[in-house]
């Protein structure tokens, strides 16, 4: 699986250990930085991120900020992103099997990096569960399509 990853300050200090993690779990990464700790804008690399979804590029991406809010606000704006913010085991579980989440943000200064890595594990080893929820993800596609 190809996995695009991006950070801002906040989360650059995790971002390498998630993608060793990322390797380690044979996935193949895409890392669009930050790559220092220095000021930089969130939005810019959720934009590269789902970029590269949206292109098929990477398959799934990982935004790390603060607390992972303003990245999934961001991602949210892409056509065919369904960006989920987790916090939890649950959380890192039903956003897949439910939404079929295709973008994890995380939060790095609310969850420390042993439960960051649990959450990615959760989330790259759950499969959406179809059924019941293709029909509520259409209708968000349906909300995605509206001209106003």
């Amino acid at each position: 699986m190809i996995i695009s990853i991006g950070c801002d300050h906040g989360g650059y200090p995790v971002k390498d250990n998630i993608v060793k993690l990322l390797t380690n779990y044979g996935c193949k990464v895409l890392d669009f930085g930050t790559d220092s700790a220095d000021s930089v804008d969130y939005p810019d690399f959720a934009v590269k991120v789902c970029e590269s979804i949206v292109s098929k590029k990477a398959e799934r991406g990982i935004l790390i900020c603060g607390t992972g809010i303003g990245m999934s606000i961001a991602a949210n704006k892409f056509k065919g992103i369904r960006a989920a913010v987790v916090f939890d085991e649950f959380t890192a579980k039903a956003c897949r099997e439910h939404n079929n989440a295709n973008v994890l943000c995380l939060g790095a200064r609310v969850t420390d990096i042993g439960k960051m890595s649990k959450l990615v594990k959760i989330w790259l080893e759950t499969d959406f569960e179809g059924d019941r929820h293709i029909k509520r993800l259409n209708k968000i596609t349906e909300i995605e399509n509206r001209e106003l």
